[in-house]
């Protein structure tokens, strides 16, 4: 019996190498393709996730609109040349008025009283003017045929000359009181729209005190309240008149005039657009719109200051290609900076798309893949 324990042994020692191979081998087998697997997914090339935003070219100077009143350029302050009291006014707010119309009148009895007692000292001066002038001719005879001395003679050519320059101030005198009678009525200058009575029936007024406001309708003007910052552009620009409620048409203008002074408060500046051809529809305190288009017509692209970099070479950006996975370095000329933008003058083209963030870590042998388009005012915005 114990040598058939010996013979099973023998044998499973027999049979114990060949398990072995075969295990090891099995084995093997597996690891070949893990080690195929890991050798494919390491050429296997990630592509960089990148934020871009699509070039769009505007105008450098953009129209602009300000909001403002049609005024007069023409207006008159009235008043009465001489002091009484108002017994008469002829007209209301919003009348029209030709040159010469009767605005108001005084109470001018006075005045006539004035001007009937110069009226009698002229006559009085000529009467005393005549008898001197004829007692000069009298002496000049008598001087002549030796009857009187030079002495005399002279004396009654002074008493002439006095008698004539006595008539002569009368007269004057005589003048301005007519004149002053004149003053007592009030008219209009030119023709034009009563927009302001600052008077009544019965007041005393003092001379030169505003009694009525007329306003010329031959040239009206849009008034506008213009930024600081926009005061270049205001003036290198081509503008032109809009009413509300708007009709669509639109009224050429010209730049007038623009305050040296900026208003105290708004810190603005009243710009005067002149009208040079209005019709009945621009009326007087009417709300007008005054857009300004630049003459300039170069265009530009802002981008955020985060997509342009600056090495030796000069300023660039990178540029996605086409298909959306390749980078492309391109060199840009740059207009200007502000606080949060870059101006790009030329180097790029309308609807690239330009990355906005990263710029210093990319490289143009790399595969990106956009992850989020950006408009220039969403990137500007979280920039702020």
């Amino acid at each position: 019996m114990d040598g058939h324990i010996l013979e099973e042994n023998h044998q499973v020692m027999a049979r114990r190498p060949q398990l072995h191979l075969t295990t090891v081998t099995f084995v093997g087998f597996l690891i070949l393709p893990i080690a195929g697997c890991k050798e494919e997914a390491a050429k296997v090339e990630i592509a960089t996730p990148v934020r871009v935003t699509t070039v769009d070219f505007q105008p450098l100077l953009e129209p602009h609109d300000y909001v403002g009143t049609i005024k007069p350029r023409y207006q008159s302050d009235l008043g009465f040349r001489v002091a009484g009291k108002i017994i008469e006014r002829s007209v209301n707010v919003g009348d029209r008025v030709k040159a010469g119309a009767l605005i108001a009148r005084l109470d001018a009895t006075d005045l006539k009283l004035g001007f009937e007692a110069q009226d009698a000292e002229l006559s009085a001066a000529k009467s005393s003017r005549d008898q001197a002038v004829a007692a000069e001719e009298r002496f000049r005879i008598l001087q002549g045929e030796g009857h009187v001395a030079q002495a005399a003679l002279d004396e009654r050519v002074s008493a002439a000359d006095e008698a004539r320059a006595r008539v002569a101030r009368a007269e004057r005198s005589l003048e301005m009181q007519r004149n002053q009678v004149a003053y007592s009525e009030l008219r209009a200058d030119k023709d034009g729209i009563v927009s302001a009575l600052l008077a009544e029936t019965g007041q005393v007024v003092a001379a030169g005190q505003t009694i009525a406001r007329v306003v010329q309708l031959d040239e009206l003007e849009a008034v506008v309240a213009i930024p600081e910052q926009k005061l270049n552009e205001t003036s290198a620009s081509r503008a032109s008149v809009s009413l509300w409620p708007s009709t669509g048409q639109r009224y050429e203008a010209r730049l007038r005039e623009i305050s040296p002074q900026a208003d105290p408060v708004a810190r603005t500046f009243e710009a005067r657009f002149s009208l040079p051809a209005p019709d009945d529809q621009v009326g007087l305190g009417k709300t007008a719109t005054v857009t300004l288009v630049p003459n300039e017509t170069r265009s530009i692209a802002r981008l955020p200051l985060s997509a342009v970099m600056n090495d030796a070479t000069g300023p660039m950006v990178w540029v996605v290609s086409t298909d959306g996975g390749k980078l492309e370095r391109r060199a840009v000329a740059i207009d200007s900076y502000t606080q949060d933008s870059v101006v790009i003058a030329s180097g790029l083209k309308a609807h690239e798309r330009v990355v906005t963030l990263g710029v210093h870590r990319l490289d143009p042998t790399m595969s990106v893949r956009i992850v989020e388009t950006r408009s220039v005012a969403a990137n500007l915005s979280d920039m702020q």
